[in-house]
């Protein structure tokens, strides 16, 4: 085993090390492209996480979203991890737009990566979105502070699944979680 000199570098408030040569830098590059080639959404989504909603307003679609992923014993604190995604909620809103939001918290204490998704019945939920509408699918990410890159490459293939205007309509015609999981199971 070659041991390659290191410097550490601070971006974003967080450490990076890189290798100084350029060697290990590109096998490096070939295992993250790698992963991000074998990463599948619907390995963070589970039948049991995802849940039909009546609520009338953002706090208790949320609160109803923590709730399940709580009762299946991987939220160890539930108000914490409420409290971080109602503070991440006055920074900017999850509301994205066309009808959806992903509101999220990274925490230390969790152990892997979720995705909870909340299917509005009825009218659509007032969530401060980019577009002003109304939120029907609520999609509450949740998993360990420590790895960035993950966080984001599951936030990527999320936004990439849900912009097909389709595959939305299908999720809000589920009448099951397991038909709602089959839409995302399809995907590469």
């Amino acid at each position: 085993m070659v041991l390659v000199p290191q410097e550490s570098t601070r971006m974003f408030g967080l450490d990076f090390i890189k290798p100084k040569s350029l060697g290990p830098q590109r096998i490096v590059k070939r295992q993250i492209l790698k992963r991000k080639e074998t990463m599948k959404i619907v390995d963070y989504i589970d039948d049991r996480l995802i849940t039909f909603l009546d609520v009338e307003s953002r706090d208790e679609a949320i609160d109803s979203l923590i709730d399940t992923v709580h009762k299946l014993g991987i939220l160890p604190n539930k108000e914490i991890f409420r409290s971080a995604v109602l503070h991440r909620e006055q920074i900017v809103s999850t509301g994205i737009g066309m009808g959806i939001a992903i509101p999220h918290a990274k925490l230390a204490e969790l152990d892997d990566f979720f995705i909870v998704i909340g299917i509005q019945r009825k009218k659509g939920i007032e969530w401060n979105a980019l577009d002003k509408a109304p939120v029907r699918l609520i999609f509450l990410i949740g998993g360990p502070d420590h790895r960035q890159s993950e966080y984001l490459q599951i936030l990527s293939r999320l936004t990439m699944a849900i912009k097909d205007v389709e595959r939305r309509k299908e999720i809000l015609k589920a009448e099951t979680p397991q038909e709602v999981l089959a839409l995302f199971e399809t995907l590469t």
